[in-house]
């Protein structure tokens, strides 16, 4: 009498169909949006100390910054899903300008907007050229809180350009040349401009504005 090999049962295996999740999700369409971001919003979507967010005034999915705008300054911002222009609007290498209304103290000199115009020596070294010039105030909206002005320091208004993007790079210019910045309004990027937006206003562009294909 022989005695019975034990046998050894192996699980069955199922194995899970594949979906194609490009034919199940579709790609969104491509979208820009232009934002007139209000004092003291932060550029992100959410904030674990209650501030205030974009999600304040933009209520769109799967729209992101291309690139940000210090809490403390107000203007232009652009939101899009689109990957290509994000990386475009936001990398240093596509040397992108930016255009500023700056509201400093004080009254700069022709050598102090020389210094801005052929670069200012920071910490993280020397700032590219950038435009400037003195001009009459802007019409702009009052802001909340207003500015602290020195009862008998005077201040004007500069439009700065900069094609680099270092933080909070125009405040640290200015204070270089001895004129803190008081006031930061972005009213311009490469082609798009703020126009008539308001502050917490948006408006969706076309792709075709940014010269993207």
């Amino acid at each position: 009498m022989t005695t019975p090999r034990h046998i050894k049962r192996q699980k069955p295996t199922y194995k899970r169909a594949k979906t194609n999740k490009a034919i199940n999700s579709p790609k969104p369409r491509p979208r820009a949006i232009i934002f007139n971001k209000p004092y003291l919003v932060l550029t992100q979507f959410t904030d674990q100390a209650g501030r205030e967010t974009l999600a304040d005034f933009i209520s769109i999915p799967d729209i992101y910054p291309a690139g940000r705008l210090d809490r403390d300054s107000e203007g232009l911002l652009i939101l899009t899903n689109d990957g290509d222009l994000q990386h475009r609007l936001s990398h240093p290498r596509h040397k992108l300008a930016k255009s500023y209304w700056v509201q400093v103290e004080g009254i700069p000199d022709d050598n102090a907007l020389t210094q801005l115009r052929h670069g200012v020596q920071l910490k993280d070294g020397l700032t590219r050229p950038a435009q400037a010039t003195i001009i009459t105030p802007p019409k702009l909206w009052p802001r909340n809180p207003p500015i602290r002005e020195r009862k008998h320091i005077p201040t004007c208004w500069l439009s700065i350009t900069i094609t680099e993007g270092r933080n909070r790079q125009v405040r640290r210019m200015t204070a270089a040349i001895g004129h803190p910045t008081l006031r930061l309004v972005r009213y311009q990027i490469g082609p798009i401009h703020l126009g008539t937006l308001q502050p917490g206003e948006w408006q969706e562009v076309s792709l075709s504005a940014f010269s993207v294909k």
